[in-house]
């Protein structure tokens, strides 16, 4: 059975130690859209590891890791996280494959996105024009790297040039058609995890536009990030916190005041991978929940960082918004209507420690509430459960 795991939020959720901990049961991991501006951390040996560009899976020496069509990659971060892998003594000799239809991003785009910067609170990564030139049919593909005389075609600086002739020539071999290579593993039956980076509250279509990623993060990537057909994934893994966060600007309905913020801020380590800006700290909101179920066909939810608020007395869960003195369950599309919007909240009893609990029945009967009440507004079952930083931290229902 194929799954892909899809964060549910504003992104952040924890899906990359989940990818981790899940690779037992799958052959293949598939990135499908995004670029360096997302960021997974995996804890491996004791170490904690950023990845930015290749799948977690990396780390399981017999599992095939790959970046497929609808990413955009950053040859530098690409070539800096393939050294640190080299340096840790992983062998991904044959599994580590690169779309030939992956966008490069390109010297010109990082000038261009210190705009979007400021506007829109962007990581600065290049993404949105990298993007926006592909869609404008002005794009640079990995596959064009071997070919000088088509690169010289294209204004890039010699610099650029040399760099991507330093990775033909020693990473090369890691390019391939992935569209051919997916068929033909689906054709073998291979259990193939679909990885998506960012969340869905931040879909270039569905997400609190403009204060958005500039791909879709929800499954509808899949499909035109890797040339899967949509009958092949049974299985949709909804990834969401115990609480919510995001980073940068844009409307945040139940963002915490400033000292509870900073306490799940320190509890939970939120600060992100790729920028380490300290993320915007909010309580559980299943309005925007119980919206991207929807929008990306949720079948199962995996719930992490419920330890982040053992402790609390009590647990917010916004379950309706008051908008100009309406009330409504249902999350709105426009930005200025979001940014007027009151939370109501249901409160439930806090518990005392969940930390490192590794079955469902050992749980606090407080998070077991907190848990059911997540189920019944959204009507999907929690079927993981991340209590702690560990890989083994897990409970699985």
């Amino acid at each position: 059975m194929n799954a892909a795991l899809i964060g549910l939020q504003w992104g952040d959720e924890g899906k990359g130690k989940l990818i981790d901990s899940l690779m037992d049961s799958f052959d293949v991991v598939c990135r499908y859209q995004g670029g360096a501006n997302a960021g997974h951390t995996v804890i491996h040996d004791q170490n904690k590891i950023p990845l930015h560009l290749i799948p977690s899976g990396i780390f399981h020496p017999d599992k095939l890791c790959i970046i497929g069509n609808g990413v955009v990659i950053d040859i530098n971060q690409l070539m800096k996280e393939i050294k640190k892998l080299k340096e840790m003594n992983i062998d991904f000799k044959d599994r580590l494959f690169i779309s030939k239809r992956t966008h490069l991003i390109l010297p010109s785009h990082f000038t261009q996105e210190k705009e979007m910067k400021e506007e829109i609170g962007t990581t600065g990564r290049g993404i949105g024009p990298a993007y926006a030139d592909k869609m404008r049919r002005k794009g640079i593909r990995m596959g064009d790297i071997f070919s000088l005389d088509y690169l010289k075609s294209f204004d890039l600086p010699s610099s650029f040039i040399q760099t991507l002739k330093i990775f033909r020539e020693n990473y090369g071999h890691f390019i391939t058609d992935t569209v051919i290579l997916l068929h033909n593993l689906l054709k073998e039956k291979k259990r193939i995890l679909f990885e998506g980076a960012q969340g869905a509250l931040l879909d270039i279509d569905f997400g609190t536009y403009p204060y958005v990623t500039s791909s879709n993060p929800t499954p509808g990537g899949i499909l035109t990030g890797t040339g899967t057909p949509l009958n092949s994934i049974s299985r949709i893994i909804g990834v969401m916190k115990a609480y919510t966060t995001r980073v940068g600007k844009g409307p945040f309905p139940t963002e915490m005041d400033e000292k509870t913020q900073k306490a799940v801020r320190d509890l939970g380590k939120e600060y992100g991978t790729t920028t380490g800006r300290p993320r915007r700290c909010g309580w559980l909101d299943l309005v925007g929940i119980k919206y991207t179920t929807r929008i990306t066909g949720t079948t199962e939810i995996a719930l992490t960082k419920i330890d982040t608020l053992d402790g609390f007395p009590e647990i917010k869960i916004a379950n309706k918004y008051n908008i100009d003195g309406e009330e409504t369950d249902q999350f709105p599309s426009e930005v200025w209507k979001l940014e007027k919007v009151n939370p109501i909240y249901k409160s439930v009893p806090g518990w005392d420690s969940t930390k490192g609990i590794k079955s469902y029945k050992d749980l606090p009967r407080e998070t077991k509430i907190f848990i059911r009440y997540i189920e019944d507004f959204v009507g999907i079952k929690v079927r993981i459960i991340s209590t702690g930083r560990k890989r083994g931290d897990l409970i699985c229902v």
